[in-house]
């Protein structure tokens, strides 16, 4: 076997970019002059297509095909090819992959399907391809995939190949069917295609690993919004870090992952660890990486064209809809409210120039009805009226416009697509009439413009990308030598310990991150009861000390007044198997929230935030983002529970300071990303008033 040089991971990235990108040279194995064939229409596609670079048809019976001469093996290539697009027979497939290999081939991408989705031995032989293709430095593509679309070639075999000018968006899909049924609808909607890639059964480089290479890669002719598909996430770290560094340069990432569902309950010992899900880890993965995550592939052209049209204009909430029918502008206006969108009021100025231009019986409010008498005149008023009086009040213009017969459709979408270029303000445009002027909307996006075909899908998406928000700065709020947050003294309380810790050892860790906690004493003989109770004073909370789920057990004592009570909660408590003994608290009025945090395997942990008592047992309103967090995320988390305004006091009640909590998720973040081996930890409740926030109890397991 070839023997891989030694390079560093930026040049192999490099390398491995501009053979599966930009390669000089590609040779088809398994070339075809049957295009009904993979080999055959791989090979035709790529002919058809314009690519530029040395062509190579590898094929052991033939001597010329499609007009190109043919190689007889991989051994007869007159020079290693930068790309090789496999497509024989699969039990022909690993001598193939290693001879690639050997010659040094930077990049092999296997059409060939019969491995891995089929059964064991074909994942069995996918494994040992991923080990050859490892040891020579060679990016293995697929098997079973449809191949590459890119600027430089149609590497692909199966489904429609965009006809559109490319460059707007890339798609990374690991299936070929969405690809295919993507790209056939976003092409009729005007949304045109960059690089489209499937991966297949990604038996090398999943979706990850693409974003990887592309964010390594990225550069000004790159596409600045990126969709992928996932039905797996195994390496979401991975995915985290390069997603957050595209961000950053400017590329807009928009995301589903399948097959996400929790299928039932989970066994777990702590409030955040039951309700933490997969799909929770995957929604959290995703909001702190900065992904719009959509559920299906017409949402995921939806935000694809709002991002495209409004070519990255698009920052606030305030919108004004124009449309030429009520009932349309009615439900859009709906699904704006439902997602947190606004409809300002028009100022009197903008009402009367509007007013000068469309009959008595238009609205000139917001929404703005033109009526079905419409002109493209009015319409190109209107819009740049908009223009030159809102700018600064609205964020976006969404204009709908259906078929009234009552004017021409096609000088309305002229105008429509000239504002769409000069308008200050982002224009989105909803054309209802599909049928009778698909001619008309062809001509639009013909010429490099996307429309919308349903005005609550595009308010549905419109609230997605207002809802977005940007990857939060990496920022270690909390560093080592922070007042309050001993690191030593934590990892020394740990040391040794499994399962489910004790009250003393839980107390000794939260006091050591920095957390409040009210006083309390551990009573195990009842000889020592009274003289707990006079030391703490009454009223008096007593909790059982052993059993798991203490509530549950009935083992919480609350209100405790005198030594009477204390006595026969002690009887009680003690009476409950595994009781080994009991807490005592001083009573603490207030509103009560959980913070919590539970491991999720690759992902990390995941923290909680929500409201206490009912509110996380009954309506489970709550909160989750991966650990750490920033102070903008911990805040994110607090203002995105339902129940949000109790924190901030109602009905003259003192609420919750803000502050005092993003510094404890923060805290409880900082402790599971430093001591991985909390399993799951709950802080249930948090209650006080103001900035007097306590850590009442506390559970923490160590797995």
């Amino acid at each position: 076997m070839r023997k891989q040089m030694a390079v560093s991971s930026e040049e192999r990235s490099q390398r491995i970019y501009q053979c599966l990108f930009r390669p000089l040279s590609i040779a088809v194995v398994g070339a075809s002059g049957d295009p009904l064939k993979p080999g055959g229409r791989v090979l035709k596609n790529i002919l058809e297509n314009g690519y530029s670079g040395i062509l190579r048809p590898v094929n052991r019976k033939a001597a010329e095909i499609l007009g190109i001469p043919v190689c007889s093996s991989i051994a007869a290539l007159p020079e290693t090819p930068d790309l090789a697009i496999v497509a024989i027979p699969a039990t022909m497939v690993p001598a193939a992959v290693t001879e690639l290999a050997d010659r040094g081939t930077g990049a092999t991408i296997i059409l060939t399907s019969g491995f891995g989705e089929k059964d064991a031995a074909g994942k069995e032989i996918e494994e040992k391809m991923k080990g050859i293709a490892d040891a020579a430095g060679m990016a293995l593509i697929g098997p079973n995939c449809s191949g590459f679309l890119t600027a430089a070639y149609k590497g692909k075999f199966a489904g429609m190949i965009p006809k559109l000018p490319g460059g707007a968006v890339d798609f990374i899909s690991g299936s070929g069917a969405t690809v295919d049924y993507v790209m056939e609808c976003a092409e009729g909607r005007g949304l045109s295609f960059g690089t489209v890639i499937n991966l297949g059964n990604s038996a090398q480089m999943g979706v990850e690993d693409l974003v990887q290479l592309y964010d390594d890669n990225y550069g000004p002719d790159c596409a600045r919004i990126l969709l992928l598909y996932m039905e797996a996430i195994k390496k979401p770290r991975l995915l985290l870090h390069h997603a957050k560094s595209l961000a950053n340069k400017g590329c807009v990432l928009v995301g589903i992952k399948s097959g996400a569902t929790a299928a039932g309950s989970r066994a777990a010992a702590s409030h955040t660890g039951a309700m933490a899900t997969s799909d929770t880890a995957v929604q959290a993965l995703f909001e702190k990486a900065g992904i719009i995550r959509v559920t299906g592939r017409e949402a995921l052209i939806d935000v694809a064209c709002i991002l495209r049209a409004a070519r990255g204009r698009l920052t606030g909430k305030r919108l004004a809809i124009v449309t030429d029918a009520g009932g349309p502008g009615v439900m859009l206006a709906d699904e704006l409210a439902r997602g947190g969108l606004e409809l300002p009021p028009l100022a009197e100025k903008t009402r009367l120039e509007l007013a000068r231009i469309l009959p008595p019986e238009s609205s000139l409010a917001n929404p703005i009805d033109a009526l079905p008498s419409r002109t493209a005149e009015q319409i190109e008023t209107i819009l740049r009226i908009l223009g030159e009086f809102e700018k600064g009040r609205l964020d976006t213009i969404a204009v709908l416009t259906g078929d009234s017969g009552l004017s021409d459709n096609a000088a309305i979408y002229r105008v429509i697509g000239e504002a769409i270029d000069k308008s200050p303000i982002p224009v989105l445009p909803m054309f209802s009439s599909l049928t009778s002027c698909r001619g008309k909307i062809d001509d639009f996006t013909r010429g490099g413009k996307v429309f919308f075909p349903d005005e609550v899908a595009l308010g549905r998406a419109l609230g997605l990308v207002a809802r977005h928000a940007p990857p939060a700065e990496d920022q270690s709020v909390i560093q080592a030598s922070h007042p309050g947050y001993d690191k030593e003294n934590i990892g020394q309380a740990l040391a040794g310990h499994h399962g489910t810790l004790d009250p003393q050892t839980v107390r000794r860790i939260l006091l050591a991150a920095g957390f409040r906690l009210p006083e309390e004493l551990v009573i195990q003989d009842e000889n020592h009861l009274a003289e707990g109770c006079r030391c703490l004073g009454f009223p008096l909370a007593m909790k059982v000390i052993g059993p798991l789920h203490k509530t549950d057990v009935g083992g919480v004592r609350l209100g405790i007044k005198n030594p009477e009570e204390a006595i026969a909660a002690w009887e009680a408590l003690m009476a409950i198997p595994e009781a080994r003994g009991v807490l005592l608290q001083p009573m603490i009025d207030g509103l009560e929230v959980i913070l919590g945090a539970s491991r999720e395997d690759d992902f990390g942990h995941l923290v909680m935030f929500g409201l206490g008592g009912i509110h996380i047992e009954v309506l489970k309103d709550v909160r989750f983002a991966l650990a750490p967090l920033s102070g903008v995320e911990a805040k994110r988390l607090i203002d995105g529970i339902r129940g949000r305004a109790l924190l901030d006091g109602v009905r003259g009640a003192e609420g919750m300071d803000t502050a005092v909590l993003v510094d404890f998720l923060v805290r409880l973040g900082r402790l599971v990303a430093d001591f991985p081996e909390i399993g799951e930890i709950d802080l249930n409740p948090v209650k006080g008033f103001g900035d007097c926030l306590l850590a009442i109890d506390a559970r923490i397991i160590i797995k």
